[in-house]
């Protein structure tokens, strides 16, 4: 029960989050003036925690929440088109119970995957500064501290990735290069890294990531999961 309770705490912490006025002001003014099609919606308008399995053996880092997805559904990658991306591929291979997320009371049960992310803000034109992702980057630590049976970090497009290395200290040849379907081993003792473009629409409907491309990389945890708990 510790890590239940010490997620909860985080939780808190994260919610509460005030480090970086200029994504306070966004969140909040989009939170204020709702898009047409979100009118009856009372938006989270706040930061966003992780959330999922805290005994996940796959952790998926992204970018930030969408400014109408978790930023008005209150959770991450729900509500908007990465999270339909991402929470069907989920349940097709076993990561979740559900194929769909709409809201954060819609029933999502992620099964040993947890969902975070390097900015827990929308950032505008989703792109945070340096020094926001430095601020937000204690969270991700302690995320990675009390999630102790990840085996596979599956993180989604370039800044997740760099910020993902970042907390590992991976520098010079050891690093491992930017591939779309990659799988690898970043560090001695660390999990696998599964790297993949970000579902976002920019991507999905461009054709840079095709929905077989996308499923696969999930397929390859899968496997990767079974080999090392055999």
């Amino acid at each position: 029960m510790k890590v239940y309770h010490a997620l909860g705490a985080l939780r808190d912490r994260v919610v509460s989050c005030r480090r970086c006025p200029r994504l306070i002001e966004y969140i909040s003014t989009v939170a204020l003036n709702r898009a047409r099609r979100y009118q009856e919606w009372t938006y989270w308008g706040k930061p966003l925690p992780g959330f999922g399995d805290p005994y996940a053996q796959l952790l998926i880092v992204g970018l930030a929440p969408a400014a109408h997805g978790g930023n008005r559904t209150g959770r991450m990658f729900t509500g908007d088109s990465s999270g339909d991306w991402l929470v069907k591929a989920l349940y097709e291979t076993g990561f979740a119970n559900q194929p769909i997320s709409t809201d954060r009371n819609d029933g999502l049960r992620l099964l040993s995957a947890y969902i975070t992310a390097v900015v827990r803000c929308a950032p505008p034109k989703n792109k945070p500064t340096r020094q926001e992702v430095e601020n937000c980057s204690e969270y991700l630590t302690e995320e990675l501290r009390l999630l102790k049976r990840v085996k596979v970090v599956l993180t989604l497009g370039r800044i997740a990735f760099d910020g993902y290395l970042q907390q590992l200290d991976v520098e010079g040849d050891h690093r491992p290069k930017f591939r779309h379907g990659a799988v690898c081993k970043p560090a001695k003792g660390k999990p696998l890294l599964a790297i993949a473009y970000h579902p976002s629409r920019q991507n999905t409907q461009t054709g840079r990531l095709t929905w077989t491309m996308w499923l696969k990389v999930f397929k390859k945890i899968r496997r990767s999961l079974r080999s090392t708990c055999n």
